[in-house]
């Protein structure tokens, strides 16, 4: 009898026992068949997205491969565009480098056309001097004399007044042409001497007149020499001054 009462009492322990071996087995059972699921599920979404892509309308299509293409064309574009930028920064330097082509290009023009290039400021000067005082503009030949200062301005009869600086007679070829004796100042001015050419002091004679003095004639000659004019020479015209340079006799 007291072994029933036992084996009465065991019957509901084993029963729990029971329960709770099937209830870990199917949580063990459902945690498989969810974990094959999910990749199934992965699978199938994927070949769907495959199948929507190929499904998409040609015109879609053709939309993304143009924008695609665009966006390449304007990478391009502005990849090309840099170097044009430096080379617009560069404009200012060519245009320099052709203002100063320009201005040397000029510069040897005007040498080449300056009907007075070759010729020695002192050519040019005893031309333009011709050309401004020179009493006869028709002559044949140009001469130039140096008289070095201290020579006597009448040295045959009354060598009693000189010169008190260098001076330069230009005469032409006859005694009709007449003459200018002058002293250079460097800067563009002279000194006009009112003297004859040698021999003509005396009115075309050989000899001065008969009563003629030496008191009087140191008078006159110091007035020359106190009474100078001062001239400003003019550049004048340069194909008439190259034609007096030519006639001078060298």
């Amino acid at each position: 009898m007291k072994k029933l009462g036992k084996c009465w009492y065991s019957y509901p322990a084993l029963i729990l026992f029971v329960l709770v071996l099937a209830g870990c087995t199917s949580t063990n059972e459902d945690s498989k068949e969810a974990s094959l699921e999910t990749p199934t599920v992965s699978a199938s979404n994927q070949q769907d997205e495959e199948s929507e892509e190929k499904n998409l309308p040609d015109k879609e299509r053709e939309d993304n491969s143009g924008s695609a293409a665009e966006s390449e064309k304007a990478a391009s574009n502005h990849s090309e565009e840099t170097p044009a930028d430096s080379s617009e920064t560069e404009e200012p330097n060519q245009s320099s480098e052709e203002t100063t082509t320009s201005d040397s290009t000029d510069t040897y023009e005007n040498k080449v056309h300056d009907p007075l290039t070759g010729y020695s400021a002192e050519e040019i000067e005893y031309a333009r001097v011709w050309l401004q005082l020179g009493p006869n503009q028709q002559i044949d030949g140009l001469y130039v004399r140096h008289i070095p200062a201290g020579t006597p301005l009448e040295p045959d009869y009354f060598p009693v007044v000189s010169y008190p600086e260098d001076v330069v007679q230009l005469s032409g070829s006859r005694i009709v042409d007449g003459s200018v004796t002058y002293s250079s100042n460097g800067d563009g001015t002279i000194n006009v001497y009112s003297v004859p050419l040698p021999g003509r002091w005396f009115g075309g004679s050989p000899a001065p007149p008969e009563g003629l003095d030496e008191d009087t004639m140191r008078e006159d000659l110091e007035d020359i020499i106190n009474n100078t004019e001062h001239v400003y020479v003019n550049p004048g015209n340069d194909e008439a001054v190259k034609k007096f340079i030519d006639l001078i006799n060298k």
